[in-house]
């Protein structure tokens, strides 16, 4: 058995936050990865949007990592040349009750330190964006979009620079938490046990399973994981015909079909909201029927036949389809009561934008 300082497991961008954040505090990290490159799952099955951190319940660990997250993205990125565009978005009302709902929005955004939305009129939402279709709008001006896999790399890149390992192929099989640290089986080719003084827990969609094998851990502090499925539809043959992110009014587990741009300036559509039982990425083309309904009622002039299957990704929920709404979980050993221990849970959209502020919060909650 290998004595270590710190083993991450889950090479997201979460891990590799925490990773970078721990090994820059001078802690000797070694990030352990199931598959064989980075941000193989969830960080790479988004939306690739920079949230503004409008939408969360105010004092939610989800407002808070969101808006100090973004912040500390546009600097990075801004730092290291990252690909990254500050585009804005439109929170578009496409009836009168979506648009009495706009106020309340407005409110919880400014309560969770995000004051700069504005409100718009049918016509001066049309303004910006003549092809939209709407009642009334809220302008996100901190909103934007950035290259999720250009950030991972150079996270990376700063994690290994300052002494981190990563290792792929190595999925953890199971372990057991004792004073002198965490003891981790490790599998893969070489398979091998390692003792961790510290033991991050960030395996996204498998951190309820990973910690449900660490014997130690107790049983009524892990929780249930859940599977929200988001497919996305990509505009095929026609021209987009819109500069901004456009986000209709939420719906219950999610931020419903947005539309939403990469840096080329291509469009894509999603993420609807499929409540699966097992983690399957297949994008089942008969669900654009859905689609083309659901877009149609901000850009009513899509043509048929314009959207094909793009990708899904998976949320990992902790709470069931009938609560949808969840928080991040960042558990340590105040809640456990195991000193060698962190766990992440639920560590959902908005994760890519907030991922710095969280490792930030890993890294204090070490020190």
């Amino acid at each position: 058995m290998e004595d270590v300082d710190v083993v991450v497991v889950g090479a997201g961008v979460v891990g590799l936050a925490v990773a970078r954040a721990l090994a820059l505090a001078g802690r000797e990290v070694i990030v352990l990865e199931a598959a064989e490159a980075i941000g193989t799952e969830t960080s790479s099955r988004n939306s690739e949007v920079i949230h503004a951190g409008i939408y969360y319940p105010a004092g939610s660990l989800m407002a808070k990592h969101c808006v100090a997250g973004k912040r500390m993205l546009y600097e990075y990125c801004a730092e290291r040349g990252l690909p990254h565009e500050r585009c804005t978005k439109l929170i578009v009302a496409t009836n009168e009750e979506e648009a009495t709902r706009l106020a309340s929005i407005q409110a919880r955004a400014a309560a969770n330190g995000v004051p700069d939305l504005t409100f718009l009129s049918r016509e001066e939402a049309q303004a910006m964006e003549p092809a939209l279709e709407c009642t009334a709008a809220l302008l996100s001006p901190s909103t934007g979009i950035i290259d999720s896999h250009s950030f991972m790399v150079s996270l990376q890149g700063d994690a290994e620079g300052a002494g981190a390992v990563l290792v792929f192929h190595s999925p953890v099989l199971g372990g057991r938490l004792t004073e002198a640290g965490a003891v981790i089986d490790v599998g893969g080719a070489d398979p091998m046990t390692l003792r961790a003084r510290l033991l991050v827990n960030s395996a996204g969609l498998h951190a309820p399973k990973l910690a449900a094998k660490l014997q130690g851990m107790p049983s009524q502090l892990t929780p249930r994981a859940y599977y929200a499925k988001g497919s996305y539809f990509s505009l095929v043959g026609v021209r987009n015909p819109f500069s901004r992110l456009i986000y209709p009014v939420p719906v219950a587990g999610g931020l419903g079909t947005h539309l939403t741009i990469d840096l080329g300036g291509q469009a894509r559509f999603g993420p609807d909201v499929e409540w699966v039982d097992e983690i399957n990425y297949d994008v089942d083309p008969a669900r654009c029927e859905g689609f083309y309904a659901a877009i149609r009622r901000y850009w009513p002039e899509l043509p048929d036949g314009s959207l094909a299957p793009g990708y899904s990704g998976i949320r990992p929920k902790i709470v069931p389809p009938a609560v949808a709404s969840q928080d991040f979980t960042i558990q340590g050993p105040a809640a456990h009561g195991q000193g060698c221990l962190i766990n992440l849970f639920g560590i959902e959209s908005p994760g890519l934008t907030a991922s710095m502020s969280v490792a930030a919060a890993v890294a204090e909650l070490v020190a």
